[in-house]
């Protein structure tokens, strides 16, 4: 890409061997690539998503700025250009030295996170180079292709690697993969689950359920980005000034999750105890009553809070896939299939889930399944008497919106959702609009002539979105 020439001196020499420029073992790039998709999901882009989601709250530095909207091209540098020099750029330079090889195992990895990457920077900026991008001997200036276009191109891309991981070709790359340990399974049922995410992303409900079908079954299939306490290699939000610069403090997060709140989602099957001292912690005032609400860094042997320095962060999980199902279940086959696959996940958080297990502790998490009078006007979960399909819908969205906290996915099911009855209503921090998108670099905004004009702002709906 043309930020990438723009930005030689930075990067130059990342993916060569000094001793052998020209035949660096592929299987080190693939690990290059993983931090790099890692830093694209995670990181300052993740948070500036939280503010903008109702997840987090900006109260200081230029993170104030965001709590009101206020962004430029180079809030999301890093981002993208991480994510295309360390994922796009490294996809292709293991393809070049893995196919030779007929290393099929290596190729279809690299394609899946390739995927990840390039349909969540899709899912952000909306129209972005892909066809073009990677070649900047060819293409100096790539185009920008339609947002619908770059999804179907990402699906025929995971369709790849599905294709390469069930050849039985090539070698495992073991400790090298640090998500998958190279298991060729479980990257096979990853894929899938990203299929059916992309697919959700165009409103394809019946292709992705097909999809999610054939995705992660169990939560030692999910992919979590591994962390520790080496410097660099800490959680996004306990690494930095993050925790002295934004809260969850009056956020819409907490008002569902607190049981002292008056929009708490729990109800006689469902207690959230559990998962809200997993995600935040707070403060007592003399009355008893909570108050200052931040995320939970806390990492002892007895307290890991979702963003301990040491906790691995969601990236393509269980969890999402069978919420996957719930909606796309609801949506292309009713109700009772809905409701099921809601239930099989409401089971899944009823053994304590993806809590860490220091926080499951008997009496503080409750998941009963639900009835389908539940859902009946007057029933328990439509006390507003809108049609029962809305009402588990709106639970559904509800359910997505609470357990993608701090995840990118959050953000883009807001810009899915927004004109929906059912959609999760987040209070607008400023003016009348929830911010749609990310912007461009200001990298390629300088450097790439086919470059958009004028640049969209963070307000303009994305195609799949219009």
């Amino acid at each position: 890409m043309s930020l990438m020439a723009a930005c030689q001196s930075i990067v130059s020499g990342l993916s060569e061997d000094p001793n052998n420029p020209t035949d660096v073992a592929p299987e080190l790039l693939l690990t290059t690539m993983q931090l790099g998709d890692v830093a694209v999901h995670e990181g300052h882009t993740a948070r500036v998503a939280g503010i903008w989601s109702g997840y987090f709250t900006g109260i200081q530095q230029q993170y104030k700025d965001f709590q009101l909207y206020n962004a430029g091209a180079s809030t999301f540098s890093l981002t993208w250009i991480g994510g295309y020099w360390l994922v796009l750029e490294h996809e292709k330079l293991i393809g070049d030295r893995a196919l030779p090889m007929n290393n099929r195992w290596l190729t279809g990895i690299a394609k899946v996170i390739k995927a990840h990457t390039a349909g969540t920077i899709t899912a952000c900026w909306g129209d972005v180079p892909y066809s073009q991008a990677s070649d900047n001997e060819h293409y100096p200036d790539p185009v920008f292709d339609p947002q619908k276009e770059v999804y179907a191109q990402i699906q025929t891309l995971l369709s790849d690697a599905i294709d390469d991981l069930s050849s039985g070709q090539g070698s495992d790359p073991k400790d090298a993969d640090i998500f998958l340990k190279g298991n060729q399974a479980k990257w096979i049922a990853a894929a899938h689950t990203l299929k059916a995410r992309f697919y959700m992303d165009v409103k394809d409900y019946e292709n992705a359920y097909n999809e999610a079908l054939l995705g992660i079954k169990s939560a030692d299939g999910s992919v979590l980005a591994p962390h520790n306490t080496a410097f660099g290699s800490q959680n996004f939000y306990s690494y930095g000034r993050s925790v002295t610069d934004i809260t969850s403090q009056d956020a819409y997060i907490t008002r569902l999750l607190d049981s002292d709140s008056d929009l708490y989602r729990g109800n006689i099957k469902t207690n959230e105890t559990a998962r809200f001292n997993y995600y935040f912690t707070y403060s007592l005032l003399p009355n008893g009553k909570k108050t200052i609400y931040r995320p939970n860094t806390l990492n002892t042997s007895n307290t890991k809070g979702i963003f301990a320095t040491t906790a691995s962060f969601s990236l393509i999980t269980f969890q999402e896939n069978l919420l996957i199902l719930a909606e796309t279940g609801l949506r292309t086959k009713g109700l009772a299939t809905g409701l099921a696959h809601l239930n099989t996940h409401r089971q899944f958080l009823n053994t304590g889930g993806y809590l860490d297990p220091t926080y499951k502790a008997t009496g503080n998490f409750r998941y009963e399944p639900y009835a389908a009078s539940d859902f009946a006007i007057n029933g328990l979960l439509n006390k507003p008497g809108i049609a029962p399909e809305q009402a588990l819908l709106k639970e559904i969205l509800l359910e997505r919106y609470v357990t993608f906290f701090g995840q990118k996915l959050g953000f883009n099911d807001l810009s899915r959702t927004q004109k929906e009855t059912a959609g999760v209503k987040i209070p607008i921090n400023i003016g009348d609009k929830l911010p749609q998108r990310f912007i461009y670099s200001v990298e390629e905004i300088n450097a790439n002539s086919n470059a958009p004009f004028p640049i969209p702002g963070i307000f303009k709906v994305t195609q799949v979105n219009e």
